[in-house]
């Protein structure tokens, strides 16, 4: 932008064409060299100029603009606003919640969901639905994930759009050795979902190995690549209806939970997966054994820093140092692993999943979890279970088994561990939403300790992840013909 005194000479320049030289124009604005008389008859003339020359009558307009009007509050007093009250706590929980009847698939009476976001963005992502059989046997599947991403979204919004596609193309290519096709053993589709899982991993990273090496420009590369940079957990549940058959596939630390009632009106809790994390000694032994002599792959409960000892993307855990340090230079990306820790053999994380197949009872009223491990956090496997049976009582007989709300003393974070729970406590229960997935997330949180769970809500990001991850929950009702309809 010209200055105020060379913007006003060449507007002038316009003027004095006709009326003034450019001397005089020079000492209008001149205050040393003009009198005060003079100055103000010069700036009455060429004003008058001004306003005559076509194109330039904006300058004196009066007409009122759009130019936002700055409201000044009082001097020394901090405008904030509150923390969330009872209404907005719900609002928030259960401003993502979803619900949906089922009609078309025999078996599933319903499922509820809900997402709550920590991070900005939220990295967690999910996907529900039915779709055709894969087996090609004319019937319907249905199917429901989760998705928790880490140091970015971009992994977990590729697998859902990507990984139940690559999942079911897998299983369309499974051919039994009998001609019965609803008899395939479950070892070949549990094959066949592992591939495709593995296959989907590799895909990111060839795709990132290719993409470096073409002509693209480089915000198309930088794309491609951000799913590679960024990592995520899956855990995929695929109902088949023909066989009663519940296959969840789990890479990373997502968790499954069946529910199944007892004889007794109970509900049994059935781990449907299993967290794989470096605290897993499974998953450590796994790793040593895969990488024999180097120490201190496994420390502090985690993988060379990482939590999870499975997940996609992840590259710093996967591509060679070389790499990793071509990358970073040339494309933005992260900082190698080294020094802060010994890298020799990669890849030291798979994407590999642990798959499992469970037989529902078509003459027990049950139920499956899933959620990413910001639930998980706070509630175990039966703890859960129970909040939702004590839930879905009171949906069916339409009464609350919670007991009355006790008083709370005030708490700041420092309480919590010093006698008030982090985690989830059976006095706090309450029973008050329409929607399970929300009704967990409220009770995991805080439930009727209104203080607790406002307390949760009301840092956003970055300083939220301190006191609370991204949560994503689904809950799928299965033979329980009494459920009603949301």
């Amino acid at each position: 932008m010209l200055s105020l005194r060379v913007r006003g000479t060449r507007l002038l320049g316009r003027v004095t064409h006709n009326s003034l030289s450019q001397t005089q124009a020079r000492n209008f604005y001149s205050r040393k060299h003009t009198s005060p008389t003079i100055n103000k008859t010069w700036r009455s003339f060429a004003v008058t100029g001004l306003v005559s020359t076509p194109g330039l009558w904006w300058l004196t307009a009066t007409q009122d603009d759009d130019v936002p009007r700055l409201e000044a509050s009082p001097a020394g007093h901090l405008v904030a606003e509150p923390g969330p009250s009872k209404n907005e706590v719900t609002r928030i929980i259960s401003q993502d919640s979803y619900s949906f009847p089922v009609k078309s698939v025999a078996g599933v009476n319903r499922y509820d969901g809900t997402q709550l976001a920590s991070n900005s963005l939220c990295e967690d992502r999910f996907t529900h639905g039915v779709f055709p059989s894969p087996l090609n046997n004319g019937t319907q599947w249905m199917a429901w994930a989760v998705f928790d991403g880490h140091a970015g979204w971009q992994t977990a919004e590729l697998l859902k759009d990507q990984l139940l596609p690559f999942v079911r193309h897998g299983l369309s290519q499974v051919k039994s050795a009998s001609s019965d096709e609803e008899s395939i053993p479950d070892e070949v589709l549990h094959h066949a979902i592992t591939k495709a899982f593995v296959d989907l991993d590799d895909s990111i990273i060839k795709t990132a190995l290719q993409t470096v090496q073409s002509s693209e420009p480089l915000q198309d590369k930088l794309k491609k690549l951000a799913p590679a940079y960024a990592g995520s957990c899956a855990l995929l549940s695929m109902y088949d209806s023909v066989t009663n058959s519940l296959h969840v596939a789990c890479t990373g630390d997502s968790r499954a939970v069946l529910g199944q009632q007892l004889p007794d009106g109970k509900w049994e809790a059935i781990p449907l997966s299993v967290d794989q994390t470096g605290s897993n000694e499974d998953e450590v032994a796994r790793i040593n054994q895969e990488h024999p002599g180097e120490e201190n792959i496994a420390k502090d409960g985690r993988i060379l820093g990482m939590m999870v000892s499975r997940a996609f993307g992840d590259s710093r855990w996967k591509w060679a140092l070389d790499l990793q340090q071509d990358l970073k230079e040339r494309f933005g990306g992260p900082s190698p692993l080294t020094p802060r820790y010994d890298v020799r053999t990669p890849p030291y994380l798979t994407a590999e999943p642990v798959v499992t197949t469970t037989k529902i009872d078509p003459s027990k009223p049950s139920f499956v979890i899933l959620a990413t491990d910001g639930m998980w956090d706070t509630l175990s496997n039966q703890q859960a279970v129970d909040l939702v049976g004590k839930w879905l009582d009171t949906q069916i007989h339409g009464h609350p088994t919670s007991s009355p709300k006790p008083e709370y003393k005030s708490v700041d974070f420092g309480d919590l561990g010093n006698g008030v729970d982090w985690e989830f406590e059976e006095g706090r229960t309450t029973i008050q939403d329409d929607n399970v997935a929300v009704h967990l997330v409220r009770n995991s949180l805080g439930g009727n300790h209104h203080e607790l769970i406002a307390g949760r809500l009301a840092l956003g990001s970055p300083f939220s992840r301190r006191i609370r991850d991204d949560m994503t929950v689904q809950v799928v009702f299965f033979h329980c013909p009494r459920l009603p309809a949301k």
